[in-house]
């Protein structure tokens, strides 16, 4: 790892965010659903302009639950699929503090990355958030599929807990919340089975945007959405970077949610 030395105010800024953001003050701008659910967000974050709600709305309807039944095994690869993940090894990722358990991937404080770019991609993923999560809300079973390692499918326990709905199991993180709510419980198996199509740029120009179909736990809760850029938090999503393809990456923090059976076919 290479030393970097980094400016004085610089460093003193990040520590004033830092002791900011852990304070009881700091909580105090997130608010309830005027509606009595208990789902809770922020109503000071910009507005959405392809649908008129705030990023990280509480008062933005709240998707409807449906059972997906019980899981089931580990689904089988295809013969032209690209396995990142088996429980036998981690040649197909790079170096990070992830470990494997018990044929489990299990998630670390940092990103973990594809050696491997992707551009169109149908994606096969299968997780397990934690259960008795001793940690604070924003972190229960908190993780994601960052597609091209830019545009997140939020991983999270929204079997318990009411975040708001860009944020919660199944959203583009920032933009639109899934159709249903099909999380299963802490402690079961989930799948996402995902058609990503990436963007297209012209002269440095974007020309389309990203879309991706998604299926949580076998059912659809994206239909050939549009993503309207990279995620942010707390912020409008703008396509900064002009990539055609990315690694699959996915969120570190510090929640040890579980992965198996990972794989990828280039489309």
């Amino acid at each position: 790892m290479k030393s970097h030395r980094f400016p004085k105010a610089l460093l003193l800024s990040v520590l004033a965010l830092s002791l900011l953001s852990s304070s009881p003050g700091f909580a105090q701008d997130l608010v309830k659903a005027k509606d009595g659910s208990g789902v809770y967000g922020y109503q000071d974050t910009p507005r959405l302009p392809w649908c008129n709600w705030l990023v990280h709305d509480p008062d933005r309807p709240a998707p409807q639950r449906v059972d997906p039944g019980k899981a089931g095994p580990p689904a089988a690869a295809p013969s032209d699929a690209k396995v990142l993940f088996d429980g036998t090894g981690m040649n197909a990722w790079e170096a990070s503090d992830w470990k494997i358990e018990s044929g489990c991937l299990v998630s670390g404080n940092g990103m973990l990355k594809s050696k491997e770019r992707f551009g169109n991609a149908q994606i096969h993923i299968e997780w397990m958030t934690p259960t008795n999560f001793d940690g604070p809300w924003y972190n229960r079973g908190n993780n994601g599929v960052l597609l091209m390692g830019l545009y997140e499918i939020q991983i999270f326990d929204s079997y318990n807990e009411k975040i708001y709905p860009d944020g919660q199991a199944a959203a583009i993180y920032g933009q639109t919340p899934p159709l249903v709510n099909v999380t299963r419980p802490p402690g079961e198996w989930q799948t996402f089975d995902i058609v990503f199509t990436a963007p297209v740029f012209k002269d440095n120009t974007l020309v389309q945007p990203a879309r991706v179909t998604l299926l949580h736990n076998g059912v659809l809760v994206h239909r050939d959405e549009p993503i309207h850029g990279e995620t942010l938090h707390r912020a409008l999503p703008d396509y900064k970077s002009r990539a055609s393809n990315g690694p699959l990456a996915f969120g570190g923090h510090g929640c040890p949610v579980r992965f198996r059976n990972i794989w990828v076919r280039p489309l």
